[in-house]
């Protein structure tokens, strides 16, 4: 497991790297799914949990969407000293683990979805049909080159060389 420092003076150091990193260094190692504790330097105790609330704080604070709306801080505020917190708990965990689970798929519909209703994507669909179907009535070896152009040298009065 990867040990995290947290200093007096709020910086992090990770003792695996000899370094001092930032939350955003933080956040790359949930990205990566690396397994690590951050640690109080003085008193040794586990502050993984609250280095992770600021990381997903400060996310919610930079606007690229919000997972944590008002009203569900509303309602996980109200599970707090609940009876039923730590089933919350657990089924807060395991809709996470099965949405994961589950999301690649969710993706794939969702692309889909989106595929079906976008008029440009019809678009391309209809006129690669139509490219099929004409390509259907070109000669063999054809496909692609210019149809030859009529003989209108007869028409005009021209004799031909025999």
């Amino acid at each position: 497991m990867r040990i995290l420092r947290k200093y007096t003076n709020r910086r992090l150091y990770d003792t695996s790297r000899s370094c001092y990193i930032t939350l955003e260094d933080v956040k790359q190692l949930v990205l990566n799914q690396e397994v690590f504790q951050v640690q109080d330097s003085k008193t040794g105790a586990d502050l993984t949990r609250n280095i992770l609330l600021q990381i997903i704080s400060e996310q919610e604070a930079m606007g690229h969407g919000t997972l944590l709306t008002n009203q569900v801080l509303q309602q996980l505020i109200r599970f707090y000293g609940d009876s039923m917190q730590g089933m919350m708990s657990q089924y807060l965990e395991q809709s996470i683990s099965t949405f994961i689970e589950h999301q690649e798929r969710i993706r794939e519909q969702m692309q889909n979805m989106m595929g079906v209703t976008n008029p440009l994507n019809v678009m391309n669909k209809i006129a690669d049909q139509n490219m099929a179907m004409w390509n259907m009535f070109t000669p063999p070896g054809e496909a692609g080159e210019e149809p030859p152009k009529p003989d209108t040298s007869a028409a005009n009065g021209e004799a031909k060389d025999k």
